[in-house]
């Protein structure tokens, strides 16, 4: 038997919709869309068409939309691209304490070449506090990049009143969106970002494509330099097949109901806190992304449980991988106990997540916290 995939954050499978839509431009759609004859033109318009639909998703222009090899990429761009084209103006930036790697090494990079950057803290739940954002700001910051939704408890942050601080003070504003596009809105108005980020194998599209929102007017200087692709803003030849499946993926998520997910969540919550017992949430209890929860159980080390639990596909809240045994960046910043840090697991769920998996899953996780418990207490 197949083991139960929890680990929807980490990445998704691609839509079989997408990979429908995909497989004709590995074929006969094969054209340079830079090329002005029947193949290129074909090409040109497949690439239109994705980019309209990714723009429909966010809610802008497709004008506005650069295609990327991913999150990481398009993180990259947006934060060293705006950072050196605005330097005359400052070279300060905000961020907060549990961003993702993809912009914490881009901005630690940043301050070799001469920006200074400010860290600001989350609190319990893991959420910043905009009046913390309005404080820090001072006459040379040039930019605010603040993720929309953290990767490991699901947290949202309050994107729209952090814009309006960056607005009012002329600041440019990033948003790492690559956890909730396609599980929550993220209409680039309502958020009042100027760049945003897109992760394709967040989205059920395949890995290796993403995209950057760019406000229209904003100066962001160019990452990857070679012929005028993507309006000048993005060299190298457009990859037309993954393309097609963003573009697909996106408009998938237009139509999608995350109310089902969101009710199997709450269920699998309910059924981890009657069968296993002594469950703590990690994260805001509301202000969370639909499908991920993240729990500790108390006495267990996460690892352990999911070590002990072959049947299951999920995360654990320490950075154990790399064999250092400390809890995850994400944990440390919301002070979370270090007990309770090592207890934690993600499950993140996605829409092909079944209720007959959430029912097994809690069973099977269930057990195995029972088992470890008593070796724990030597019964």
């Amino acid at each position: 038997m197949r083991p139960i995939y929890l680990d929807y954050n980490a990445t998704t499978p691609i839509d079989p919709t997408v990979v429908e839509e995909l497989i004709p431009y590995l074929n006969e759609g094969f054209g340079n869309p830079s090329s002005n004859h029947p193949y290129g033109r074909a090409a040109r318009q497949a690439v239109d068409s994705a980019r309209a639909r990714v723009a429909a998703l966010l809610g802008c222009d497709p004008s506005e939309i650069v295609f990327t090899s991913g999150g990481t990429e398009s993180n990259n761009q947006a934060l060293i691209g705006a950072a050196f084209a605005n330097s005359s103006r400052g070279r300060h930036i905000i961020t907060t304490s549990v961003e993702h790697p993809a912009v914490l090494n881009p901005l630690h990079w940043l301050e070799g070449h001469g920006f200074s950057v400010t860290l600001l803290p989350v609190d319990g739940t893991g959420r910043v506090d905009p009046d913390a954002v309005h404080r820090a700001v001072t006459g040379e910051t040039i930019l605010i990049s603040v993720m929309h939704a953290n990767n490991e408890v699901g947290t949202i942050q309050p994107l729209g009143e952090i814009g309006s601080i960056a607005r009012e003070h002329g600041i440019l504003f990033h948003t790492d969106a690559a956890q909730s596009v396609g599980k929550i809105p993220t209409k680039v108005d309502e958020l009042r970002v100027d760049l945003l980020t897109v992760a394709g194998h967040k989205l059920y599209a395949p890995k290796g494509i993403g995209a950057l929102y760019i406000r229209r007017g904003v100066r962001v200087d160019s990452y990857l330099h070679g012929a005028g692709h993507e309006g000048g803003r993005r060299a190298g030849t457009e990859n037309v097949p993954y393309i097609v499946a963003l573009g697909k993926a996106a408009e998938l998520a237009v139509e999608r109901d995350a109310g089902r997910v969101l009710a199997l969540r709450k269920r699998f919550h309910a059924l981890l806190n009657d069968l296993a017992g002594d469950v703590v949430l990690n994260g805001h209890p509301t202000e969370r992304l639909p499908n991920t929860l993240n729990v500790s159980f108390r006495g267990v080390v996460g690892a352990e449980l999911l070590a002990g639990v072959p049947g299951i596909s999920a995360s654990t809240g320490s950075a154990c991988h790399d064999g250092s045994g400390e809890l995850s960046g994400v944990l440390r910043a919301m002070g979370t106990p270090r007990e309770q840090g090592f207890g934690a697991v993600r499950f993140s769920l996605g829409v092909p997540t079944t209720a007959e998996e959430i029912e097994r899953a809690a069973e099977l996780v269930a057990a195995k916290v029972e088992e470890l418990r008593a070796v724990r207490q030597g019964v």
